[in-house]
């Protein structure tokens, strides 16, 4: 496998906000940790958000500073959010691509569009869920929103992810809701939310729920599935949409449907990768990914 030649050095000097909180419109804070340039106030910046239920302090705490330092250190602001009820963000996750989550996306980038370091202007990134939201948001049209990158993502949430084939269950419908359910169940970082960890950690474990029961009670396509497909209404998606996976990744059909339905600027890259960001996939080989995202934004 080839070397990928890290760098250290950016055009801006970057710093970083370990937390600040997110306000929502019912009084739910959610936790962000952020890197932008240093004289970002001065000379505002986009902003380009990653939005996950997986826990910026710990569950892709080494995957994002392979990523958004990067994006800072050339003219960016690297917005990691902790969705409603996981990591160190309040509230309750009742369960995947459910309209509060898109709701809460919506209010995180029209508070990253009014902040005073950011321009104006916000993308997208992610990764599975990350990159399921990212279309998903864009169907609902944020105005600040200009332009997602969707990694191993789908536009067909029935027909196209880990839950069922052809009407038949998957066994990825159990193993993945065993995985995505011990992680919604995580207690928050007490350095972070302080002595309200524990309380806020019972509140995850009386109410975020049992994901997979939702999965179990919907068989056939209805409207459980239709809610957060993009599919079922191409033409909401108007925004340019950079569509990403691997061969050895269980989503490459779905960019070749968006390649053809999308009405907007849209590219497809497919490598020999598997469920990973490509700048650090296995198997190889390995891409210069960030300086491609770089190219897109």
């Amino acid at each position: 496998m080839q070397d990928i030649r890290v760098v250290t050095d950016f055009p801006r000097k970057i710093r970083e906000i370990e937390n600040l909180w997110i306000p929502m419109p019912d009084g739910v804070k959610l936790a962000a940790r952020i890197w932008l340039p240093e004289d970002a106030e001065a000379d505002p910046v986009p902003a380009i958000l990653e939005y996950l239920p997986y826990r910026k302090r710990d569950g892709t705490v080494e995957r994002d500073a392979l990523t958004h330092p990067y994006f800072a250190g050339h003219g960016y602001a690297g917005v990691r959010v902790d969705m409603r009820g996981s990591g160190d963000s309040e509230g309750l996750c009742k369960g995947e691509y459910l309209e509060q989550e898109q709701d809460d996306c919506l209010a995180v980038i029209e508070w990253l569009a009014r902040q005073p370091w950011c321009s104006g202007s916000v993308g997208m990134i992610g990764i599975s869920w990350g990159g399921f939201n990212g279309l998903q948001v864009a169907a609902r049209r944020p105005p600040a929103l200009k332009a997602v990158v969707s990694l191993c993502s789908t536009d067909d949430r029935y027909n196209d992810d880990v839950h069922y084939l052809g009407g038949a269950m998957m066994c990825d419908n159990l193993m993945w809701g065993t995985t995505a359910w011990a992680i919604a169940m995580t207690p928050p970082d007490p350095l972070i939310v302080g002595d309200r960890w524990r309380d806020l950690w019972e509140q995850r474990l009386n109410g975020n729920g049992i994901w997979m029961q939702d999965w179990f009670e919907h068989q056939r396509r209805d409207d459980f599935y239709k809610h957060g497909s993009i599919c079922e209404d191409y033409s909401d998606v108007e925004i340019p949409v950079y569509a990403v996976g691997g061969w050895a990744d269980g989503y490459p059909n779905p960019i070749f449907r968006m390649l053809e339905k999308l009405s907007g600027p849209r590219k497809g890259l497919i490598g020999p990768w598997g469920h990973k960001y490509p700048h650090f996939a296995m198997p190889g080989p390995r891409i210069g990914f960030l300086q491609e995202c770089l190219r897109w934004w």
